[in-house]
């Protein structure tokens, strides 16, 4: 399957939706090192679409460890969950912070697949949220995600 640029316009509504953030682990694109990416939720060669449904504003690091998985195995568990569907789900409904708000603790199966998963707490971004969190910037306020 030839993969094809998607247009500006989608593009834009994707970003506007996601209000900057990555739509996994809630990094702000305005102090992000690398450029964030379109990612399909469900990927292309799964059956996913180019449709503004599927696709979700992601940071570098969650669109790497993601790649083109839509289940992972829950800890807790050891059964198989469906990772975190920005579209279809509510992120409050899977992940939780810890007091200082630099944790994501997944509080479901599908929350705690996804933080393992994508790594939702690798060291670079608990830095940042420290940092982030003095300037009072961060958690980013995120609505219905």
């Amino acid at each position: 399957m030839t993969k094809r640029p998607l247009p500006a316009d989608i593009k834009r509504l994707v970003a506007e939706r996601a209000a900057g953030c990555c739509e996994y682990c809630l990094s702000q694109q305005q102090f992000a090192t690398h450029p964030f990416s379109i990612d399909h939720i469900v990927p292309l060669d799964l059956g996913g679409s180019d449709e503004p449904d599927n696709l979700a504003l992601c940071c570098q690091g969650c669109n790497n460890y993601k790649f083109t998985r839509t289940h992972a195995f829950d800890p807790k568990t050891g059964y198989s969950a469906p990772l975190y569907h920005p579209r279809h789900d509510t992120w409050q409904e899977h992940f939780q912070w810890n007091e200082n708000f630099t944790v994501v603790i997944g509080i479901s199966p599908t929350g705690r697949a996804t933080v393992t998963a994508l790594k939702l707490n690798r060291d670079s971004l608990m830095r940042q949220r420290v940092i982030y969190r003095s300037y009072g910037v961060h958690p980013p306020n995120i609505g219905d995600f």
